[in-house]
């Protein structure tokens, strides 16, 4: 007894006192805030230039140190920005194949990915490990072969090579989602379709399709994000200038002779502002998709 009192009474069981713990928590914590907040400070610099830049004068934008504040303050920079160039036609432009693309690929890489999650066929998870093993296939690789097709097929200063090919499959990360997507879902959800009737396709349309809007909304993100800043497929393949998209639009503000880099920064903040509102109203679905694609293997 007398042991275990001197045992009791050493240091082997102290612990330190409750207000030492709560001010290591709340150190740890303002050290973790602070550190992230610097490095959303340095993150955000070069897009807070970028805007200030817009509304300043062309020999005013280079300046060192850099002012933050515009002076003379000049926001009939976006006008003069947005008439320099038909930024109405490029938006129309860049609007139309979004929408293309987005109908196309949410419709195949949802078909594939539940065909891959859902239906057992021969192969199955040898072609899926084929879909996955072009993600490896950089795309400058194909980009000759893809262009000496599309130039055969006649399909150069139109919006075929930019549309029509996500309609075959909609892209192996997208399958991927889908997938990963569908076989969270309970089986049961399938099993009481098929008793009700419904056919391999009805399960598909009408009960796994609507459940899947976590996923559809990541992939829509991807693929408006993609389409919008796409620059390598519109400088291929289209010509005109009625054709050009957003991205191209931007590029000609640069010339060899000189460059309207006050002009460019205002159109360049006007393009970004889309990208914005769709990451603040769509973050939630777009978290929740990425989570919930990874439940099951």
């Amino acid at each position: 007894m007398a042991q275990k009192q001197r045992v009791a009474s050493s240091g082997a069981g102290f612990r330190p006192p409750l207000h030492r713990v709560v001010w290591e928590r709340r150190l740890w914590r303002f050290l973790i805030v602070a550190i992230l907040s610097i490095g959303a400070v340095v993150m955000a610099l070069p897009f807070v230039w970028l805007v200030v830049s817009s509304f300043k004068p062309l020999e005013k934008i280079f300046i060192f140190p850099p002012e933050w504040i515009p002076d003379p303050f000049r926001p009939e920079n976006y006008v003069e920005a947005l008439v320099y160039k038909p930024f109405g036609l490029y938006l129309w432009n860049t609007l139309r194949i979004v929408v293309l693309n987005l109908a196309a690929i949410l419709l195949s890489a949802s078909f594939c990915g539940y065909g891959f999650a859902r239906i057992r066929f021969p192969g199955r998870d040898f072609w899926f490990a084929l879909v996955l093993a072009t993600l490896m296939i950089p795309y400058f690789v194909l980009m000759v072969p893809q262009f000496i097709m599309f130039t055969r097929f006649g399909w150069i200063d139109t919006f075929h090579p930019l549309t029509i090919p996500f309609f075959f499959g909609g892209g192996a990360f997208n399958i991927f989602l889908f997938r990963q997507f569908f076989r969270s879902l309970p089986e049961e959800l399938a099993d009481a379709g098929r008793i009700d009737g419904c056919t391999e396709y009805g399960i598909y349309w009408r009960i796994m399709l609507p459940l899947s809007k976590p996923a559809l909304a990541t992939v829509a993100i991807f693929t408006f994000l993609a389409a919008w800043n796409d620059y390598i497929g519109p400088l291929l393949y289209l010509r005109s200038d009625y054709n050009f998209t957003v991205a191209i639009g931007l590029a000609t503000f640069r010339s060899v002779m000189s460059t309207q880099w006050h002009l460019l920064m205002a159109a360049s903040s006007a393009m970004i502002l889309p990208v914005i509102l769709l990451f603040f109203f769509a973050q939630r679905y777009f978290v929740d998709g990425l989570v919930l694609s990874g439940l099951k293997g």
